[in-house]
């Protein structure tokens, strides 16, 4: 299982599907990350969180702890 936290700047992946439960999966669909959806990665800061993605049309900034909930190919 490939997560997002593990892709490198410049990657165009896929999301596969969203781990974790409750309100923390609900914030991270709402943040427009949802199955099917196509992700690249932008920048990731020095220390590696947070890691900068464009979706859906504009930039999002999202933590280490968030990027490991997302399973992509």
């Amino acid at each position: 299982m490939k997560t997002l936290r593990q892709a490198k700047v410049g990657d165009r992946v896929r999301v596969v599907k969203l781990h974790g439960e409750g309100a923390v999966k609900r914030r991270i669909m709402d943040m427009g990350m949802t199955k099917g959806v196509e992700v690249y990665v932008r920048k990731v800061a020095p220390l590696g969180d947070p890691v900068e993605v464009n979706v859906r049309g504009y930039e999002l900034s999202i933590r280490k702890a968030d990027a490991d909930m997302i399973e992509i190919e």
